[in-house]
């Protein structure tokens, strides 16, 4: 998939108010609906059902459910070799699996949904740059 276009589709959203669990573009989303509303722009229909997910950024368990599914319908990339376009999953504590989504915009940007701000687009700084856990192409439409 071309960078520019998840980019352009991930952009569409910026302002799009934060809900948990919601995925709809200018009305709410949390990271992974804004995730889901980018894959449905670039790549089609949903290919999975999404199970209700706790908020819990220090949930701690024996799978990375997120990467799991990010996995089966995306392509993996090592997170160093991940340019703009590309999903990331942020794992925010070293002991807990990977829960908050982005999307990278530039080599040191990056696009994700946060509680008090909505979506918005900011810098990768090295404290978000350190917590890459995974990272994911959208495949082809």
């Amino acid at each position: 998939m071309e960078p520019e276009r998840v980019i352009a589709a991930a952009r569409s959203w910026l302002g799009t108010p934060y809900h948990d669990q919601a995925s709809l573009k200018g009305v709410g989303c949390d990271c992974l609906g804004l995730a889901r509303g980018v894959w449905r722009e670039v790549v089609g229909p949903e290919p999975l059902p999404i199970p209700p997910y706790s908020r819990d950024w220090g949930e701690m368990g024996p799978r990375e459910v997120l990467a799991e599914g990010a996995r089966a319908v995306m392509i993996e990339v090592p997170p160093a070799e991940a340019g703009p376009g590309a999903l990331v999953l942020f794992r925010m504590d070293s002991r807990a699996i990977a829960k908050h989504v982005g999307i990278l915009t530039g080599p040191d940007s990056f696009i994700h949904a946060c509680e008090r701000l909505g979506v918005i687009e900011e810098p990768l700084t090295f404290p978000w740059q350190r917590r890459i856990a995974f990272a994911f192409l959208f495949p082809e439409s």
